[in-house]
């Protein structure tokens, strides 16, 4: 049936979990009691990219973008937009400097910078059906390959596009494939590496969901390339939308020829099977993936073999990540010289990035390789909330660094990036303001590493958590300077003695908050201050005279009941001394009458600041 009207209803994570089914089904009915079924056709799209707008609806051929469609949303477009012609103004965006409205997505600042390649079918088709995919010219790739190409042109035109490896490394995409085709075993194998641990971080996440035979076709082709006929995508279970979107997918594909024995009668015989990970972090790691592939702990082995050499089952195995394998088709597509002038001469194409943290827009974004930080905060993610000021961005999660506000101007790409301390990763970039303590944002990181080592190798298992321990007296105000000598020769050991990459890249955060924010760590160890009043016990509450209202809600929010009315007044104050500096006084004063201020905070003898906090 011909449809005048597509209503593309993204039904990405973000999407779904802020209510799109239920759109959905408001969508249904009153284009149902409008008389419009034959006219418009709804389609559940994945990730359009602008996570923090959710849930959100386009409509084509208009391209008219709504954003945080609620049920009652969906019935007035209906009968406004797509009965009557006009466009529904309650839930378009608008321009945050001029204040007008923004009609189509191609207009918002967030998508206007953007070249999707990975991400170019997220958010237009429905993931669920294969033949969307096909209309998008999908499985030509694998058809070409198998019909016009042999495996070394393959990784010829691979080697031309100088596509890295868009997992952390950066490791040349065509050499790996090469390794694996010359590799010598009575089979090989093919994996898809969808085990994304990073705080934050969802890129991956969204084109399994959103664009999973992309994913898929990729495989087949890599497969034909170094000669194996079993591939395994590997799946963290924190991702059970795209687990069951994948495995649907690989059903479709086996039943239309496109997975299986005598693929498209060529007589290359592939298949694919869903490996489910049970959530830790180190199963990132290559050989940790490969163990929990074969049922085994995910702990990672010393290296050399390589995988390519000797992997699953001792075979040949090739390893790569989502976003690597999703730009495998555009580039057999399109060329690898086509490929190759996107992006800078040493990075070449577009990176995704999963936008977080102090941002006014948050989400999913695809730019060339090269684009500057200035850029994707301030031009694409619009800048700091409440007019703040930028003071750092932390890119490749915990085993990445600290980006801060001197290098806003520096080239996104593998080795800027590595040359100042931080890495590319998979593409997290969590953006921190002015209130953001670094001491504190090292602590967090270092404690994610903390709990997901796999505890096979002292570096990391002791290492980590003597770093830790260090961290911890700083932000309580108990460290001195040899704490701090210390905390260098410690994380400098563990980045030469580690096993694996978790845990030598596991100080990666620490040593680059000190290297850019060592005058925050001597506050904390010379004058007992948090700069950035984060540090619990470096901070004091008060309430102030001339603002309080006497309304008593702080009282009543007190979990150690430490805050009285003074007698006789219309007023509160704070017993200081068995306060736990929970900040909920703050939260919930409707007049702002509870201030938070960074004092020095001496400690006690024999009182350590674990017991006042």
């Amino acid at each position: 049936m011909n449809y005048r009207t597509h209503a593309l209803l993204c039904a990405g994570a973000a999407c779904l979990s802020s209510g799109a089914d239920n759109v959905q089904a408001k969508l249904e009915e009153a284009i149902k009691e409008t008389g419009l079924s034959d006219e418009v056709k709804i389609v559940r799209t994945g990730c359009v990219g602008s996570c923090d707008l959710a849930p959100i609806l386009i409509i084509e051929p208009d391209s008219v973008f709504y954003q945080k469609v609620k049920p009652a949303d969906a019935e007035m477009i209906v009968r406004e937009h797509l009965l009557k012609g006009r466009i529904y103004e309650k839930n378009l965006i608008r321009d945050p400097d001029t204040r007008n409205l923004i009609t189509t997505h191609a207009d918002f600042a967030f998508f206007r910078k953007q070249m999707k390649i990975v991400l170019a079918n997220c958010g237009l088709i429905d993931p669920e059906n294969i033949r969307e995919y096909i209309a998008r010219d999908g499985y030509q790739a694998l058809g070409k390959v198998l019909s016009e190409m042999e495996p070394e042109e393959v990784i010829e035109e691979l080697e031309t596009s100088r596509l890295r490896g868009r997992g952390g490394a950066g490791f040349p995409t065509g050499r790996k494939w090469r390794f694996v085709h010359q590799a010598k075993g009575a089979a090989k194998y093919v994996v898809c590496n969808g085990d994304e641990g990073d705080p934050g971080a969802f890129m991956d996440r969204s084109v399994l969901e959103g664009d999973p035979h992309r994913v898929i076709e990729a495989m087949a082709i890599a497969g034909y390339t170094v000669g194996a006929q079993k591939g395994f995508l590997y799946i963290r279970a924190e991702y059970p939308l795209a687990i069951r979107r994948v495995e649907l997918a690989i059903r479709q594909a086996r039943e239309l020829g496109l997975l299986g024995r005598n693929i498209l009668e060529t007589g290359f015989n592939f298949d694919l099977e869903v490996r489910v990970g049970a959530g830790a972090f180190v199963c990132g790691e290559e050989t940790a993936l490969m163990a929990s592939i074969l049922g085994r702990r995910g702990m990672p082995m010393p290296r050399p073999p390589f995988p390519a050499i000797s992997g699953l089952w001792d075979c040949p195995t090739l390893i790569n990540n989502v976003e690597t394998y999703a730009n495998i088709v555009p580039i057999i597509m399109n060329g690898g010289a086509w490929f190759s002038r996107i992006g800078t001469e040493r990075s070449a194409g577009t990176k995704v990035f999963a936008l977080a943290g102090k941002i006014n827009n948050t989400g999913l974004v695809e730019v060339p390789m090269g684009t500057t930080l200035r850029e994707i905060i301030f031009e694409i993610g619009g800048g700091i909330p409440g007019g703040k000021r930028f003071k750092a961005a932390q890119t490749g999660g915990p085993s990445g660094g600290c980006i801060p506000e001197q290098y806003l101007d520096i080239s996104m790409e593998y080795d800027t990036l590595s040359a100042i301390g931080s890495m590319m990763g998979s593409g997290g970039l969590i953006v921190m303001d002015e209130d953001s303590c670094m001491v504190d944002v090292a602590k967090f990181f270092l404690e994610f590493c903390l709990d997901e080592s796999c505890g096979k190798c002292p570096p990391c298992r002791v290492g980590t958590q003597h770093i830790f321990r260090i961290l911890e007296k700083i932000s309580c105000g108990e460290a001195d300077h040899g704490d701090l000598a210390q905390l260098e020769e410690l994380a400098a050991m563990i980045r030469k003695m580690s096993l694996c990459g978790l845990g030598q890249t596991a100080p990666n955060p620490v040593l680059s908050t000190l290297r850019y924010f060592r005058d925050e760590y001597m506050a904390h160890i010379e004058e007992k201050r948090c700069p950035a009043k984060v540090c619990r016990a470096m901070v004091t509450y008060r309430i102030r005279k001339d603002t309080c209202i006497g309304c008593g809600l702080c009282a009543k929010v007190c979990p150690v009941n430490v805050i009285s009315k003074v007698e006789g007044q219309k007023l509160y104050v704070i017993d200081e001394t068995p306060c736990i500096r929970c900040g909920a006084c703050m939260d919930v004063c409707p007049v702002g009458a509870v201030i938070k201020e960074s004092v020095g905070t001496p400690v006690e003898e024999n009182e350590s600041c674990l017991s006042r906090v």
